[in-house]
């Protein structure tokens, strides 16, 4: 008896704990009043309480099954250029919907790449379960009451959600993670909105072995406190109407597998990313917006930058104007009183990092529809800055301790910042990168986008540059119809898809045509129109003109570049961008060799589909790049040699701004020359390029051969003798090195076609025959010896090779592993 009274008497208490525990939240019996006595209660999209007690988010979920948005972003970055974690930066948009079990939520993201558009439930039906959903997060339900329920959405906060800690692996930072005791809710930027609800965390990372990036700016290296940011807004209604997508105008946007469509049809649907924008008058040919696009600036923007941004957004207006509205676009400085958080204002940030970077403009769209619900663009601080000082290096001229009473290189730098602001601008848009329109638009110097990659227009006049005309003052035309194609509004009845293809076809009538990232970014590509900081209409000729910019700046170059006052050693930072000044464009005319011109065409609509570059003017691209190999073209002037000493003391160089060095402190006068000879040779000698080389005298034998590339690029090195000039010589004698490496580099290639290694094979063996003879100069006598024995190394295992390691030019732009238009875009610094 005794026994059972102690049993029962267990159970009661069981009972009781049981009741306490229920109370206290570990089951859903109380009621969210009860639950949330004492807490702070935050009414908005999405309902949440602050238990201050416990540090903890209690979300209140009065819908179940509707669709939602959810990002994650950084709020406060790292700082860092190369790891890529910045202040701003968002992360992938995904449609959610809160969905009950029992006494459990589910945070599902349905599965959008796949859809059956259709009437039918059961056809929908099929294509849902055919493939998987995702499941973001799992609630216990700690109270209930009239159909809501309050869950701890904490643990789901306190996560890396931005991917910190795999973009700190990736760039070789050290091995990360987080730290839940050293993680707490940032209050000031959580918040409730009438259409979002944000939350923000202090997330801390630890780790080991910090690599340099996180030295440069982590005041601990080791320990990685950033602000994480979670956005849950509310989706647009359902008014917005989908525009198709045509790969002949340039547009981001969604794509999809319907498996709704007739076997007939093509079953991938896609279709444009955009605003909503409706004219109040449809049937006017001029209408104001019912409610038009606006665009707000970072009030933290210093003058005289915050009006020049100001400026640049607003070209855009003149776009919507071609399109048929009346300010429609519209651009202010974000109220004091306004929270950037705020899905409801599209936001043009300023952002610092330590060293210079991109830009970009991303959006947050409603990945159902392309819908874009908030443009975000984010700005370098340092952009301006690195502007100034290409400027500084063509015209700069401080001749006493005072900054010149004119200053053009602040109104060029400005000049770059509207046109930086347009084009980023035009991301969030809709529109990517348009990199043939540097070529189009008219006049010498073509300007038809905003949304190519200019570098500066550097005019020549007398023994003197003239930055007056450095940038576009306005919007391109290209720009113009790109915002016809994507948000012109047809009239009642029309048919949309014939008043598109007009759009695109006058568009093609006026000479402007599309081509984007993946025609232009890799080394090896084939449109010699495409590139990124080129101008001109001919890439042959622009280089030509850019070397006499680059001879004319390096002649007038001196110590009046800095002002008075400044260490002579950072005369360096100022003449790298001065030697380099033909980069891109080198880059740009090797594309004119082994060429290809073609459109994004489509049948029957008229457009040449593809031809090969005339071989003439390959040959013309040839002569102008081995002109940029020439000794005496690379060579540094030596009264510039004599300017430049070592870095003093705390005024250490930064090592992406100067060259390489095999001379310890002191400046390497050969280095130069390898930088620049070696980025010309890596761009002629490119693995495809030489294969379409080949390819193409092989369809048409009067074409340009490899074999014929290489006489010519062989009889303006090892074949000609070396100049009188010693220092001269010494810098032809680096460039042979050159290219024997890259002669091997191409007969050893595996992933190389047969024939380019049949012919780079022939000509170092025509070499080795060559260097047979005795060199009577000990220095010739020493390159030869050095040459014969790379060749007899290459014969046997390549493996036994050791050439020298190139010399590499300076950053241009900077080091980024993220595709531009899938990430957001960006835009890279030259």
């Amino acid at each position: 008896m005794r026994k059972r009274l102690l049993t029962l008497l267990c159970l009661l208490t069981a009972t009781r704990l049981l009741f306490a525990q229920a109370l206290t939240g570990t089951s859903s019996s109380a009621s969210i009043a009860a639950f949330t006595a004492g807490m702070e209660r935050n009414p908005g999209f999405l309902t949440y309480y602050w238990d201050a007690k416990k540090g903890k988010i209690w979300l209140e979920i009065s819908s179940f099954d509707t669709e939602l948005l959810y990002y994650p972003s950084l709020a406060q970055g790292v700082g860092s250029n190369d790891i890529g974690l910045d202040r701003g930066r968002l992360g992938q948009e995904h449609v959610v919907k809160f969905q009950r079990s029992g006494n459990k939520v589910l945070m599902i993201e349905p599965n959008y790449s796949y859809r059956a558009i259709s009437n039918d439930p059961l056809e929908r039906r099929a294509v849902e379960e055919s493939f998987a959903k995702s499941v973001h997060a799992g609630f216990e339900i700690a109270a209930e009451e009239s159909g809501k329920v309050l869950v701890d959405l904490t643990p789901f906060l306190m996560q890396d959600a931005v991917g910190a800690i795999q973009a700190i692996t990736r760039t070789r930072q050290g091995t990360f993670k987080l730290d839940p005791a050293r993680s707490a809710m940032y209050l000031p930027h959580t918040k409730a909105f009438p259409q979002n609800t944000e939350f923000e965390m202090i997330i801390t990372l630890t780790g080991d072995n910090p690599g340099a990036y996180l030295r440069e700016v982590v005041p601990t290296p080791s320990i990685v406190t950033i602000h994480q940011h979670h956005s849950f807004v509310q989706l647009p209604d359902a008014g917005f109407k989908a525009r198709a997508f045509d790969p002949r105008i340039g547009y981001g946007g969604i794509e999809y597998f319907d498996y709704a469509t007739p076997v007939s049809q093509p079953i991938m649907k896609r279709y444009i990313s955009r605003h909503r924008l409706e004219k109040k008058d449809p049937s006017a040919a001029v209408s104001e917006a019912v409610k038009p696009i606006i665009y707000y600036i970072d009030p933290g923007t210093p003058e005289p930058i915050r009006s020049a941004l100001m400026e640049g957004t607003a070209w855009w207006n003149q776009a919507f104007e071609a399109a048929g509205y009346k300010d429609a676009f519209q651009v202010k400085l974000l109220p004091a009183d306004a929270d950037p958080m705020d899905i409801r204002y599209n936001l043009v940030q300023w952002v610092h990092r330590s060293t210079r970077g991109w830009s970009y403009g991303g959006s947050i769209s409603d990945p159902r529809t392309g819908e874009i619900i908030k443009g975000k663009v984010t700005l370098g601080s340092l952009r301006v800055r690195q502007d100034y000082l290409i400027a500084q290096g063509l015209v700069g001229d401080y001749a006493s301790a005072m900054a010149p009473a004119s200053d053009p290189m602040m109104q060029m730098s400005i000049e770059r910042l509207r046109q930086l602001a347009a084009h980023e601008v035009g991301h969030t848009l809709g529109l990517p990168h348009n990199y043939i329109s540097s070529t189009q638009g008219g006049g010498m110097f073509g300007r038809a986008s905003v949304m190519d990659y200019p570098t500066m227009v550097a005019k020549i006049k007398g023994a003197s540059i003239d930055l007056s005309d450095a940038y576009a003052k306005n919007i391109g035309e290209y720009d113009k119809w790109s915002i016809r194609y994507g948000y012109e509004q047809f009239p009642a009845g029309a048919d949309e898809k014939q008043a598109l293809d007009k759009i695109v076809n006058d568009m093609h009538k006026a000479g402007l045509t599309f081509l984007t990232d993946k025609d232009a970014r890799p080394e090896g590509s084939v449109h010699p129109g495409t590139h990124l900081w080129d101008n001109g209409a001919n890439a042959v000729d622009e280089l030509k003109r850019v070397s006499d910019v680059r001879r004319i700046a390096l002649a007038n170059f001196s110590a009046k570049k800095i002002p008075v006052g400044t260490p002579m050693a950072t005369l360096e930072e100022v003449l790298v961008p001065m030697y380099m000044f033909h980069r891109y464009q080198v880059e740009a005319a090797s594309k004119v060799v082994g060429g290809q011109l073609y459109t994004n065409a489509l049948r029957g609509d008229g457009q040449p589909v593809m031809s090969i570059v005339p071989v003439q003017e390959q040959k013309r691209a040839l002569d102008a790049l081995l002109a940029t190999i020439d000794p005496a073209f690379l060579a540094v002037p030596k009264p510039i040699l004599a300017l430049i000493p070592p870095h003093p003391f705390r005024y250490d160089p930064n090592p992406r701004e100067v060259f390489k060095r095999r001379t310890g402190l002191s400046f390497d006068p050969l280095a130069a020359p390898e930088a620049a000879a070696g980025m010309t040779l890596q761009m002629l000698m490119n693995s495809e390029r030489v294969s379409r080389l080949v390819a193409q005298s092989a369809l048409d034998p009067a074409q340009l051969s490899l074999e014929s590339m290489l006489d010519q690029l062989m009889g303006a090195t090892w074949y000609k003798a070396d100049p009188a000039d010693s220092y001269q010589a010494e810098v032809k004698r680096l460039t042979d090195k050159l290219v024997l490496q890259k002669l091997i580099d191409l007969a050893n290639n595996q992933e190389g076609t047969s024939q380019v290694r049949a012919v780079a094979l022939l000509k170092i063996n025509q070499l080795k025959t060559k260097l047979a003879s005795p060199a009577t100069n000990p220095k010739v006598a020493a390159h030869h010896l050095f040459a014969l024995d790379q060749i007899r190394r290459s014969e046997g295992n390549v493996a036994d090779i050791k050439p020298t390691t190139p010399q590499t030019p300076p950053d241009g732009m900077p080091i980024d592993t993220g595709q531009e238009w899938l990430l957001p875009a960006c835009d890279w610094m030259p």
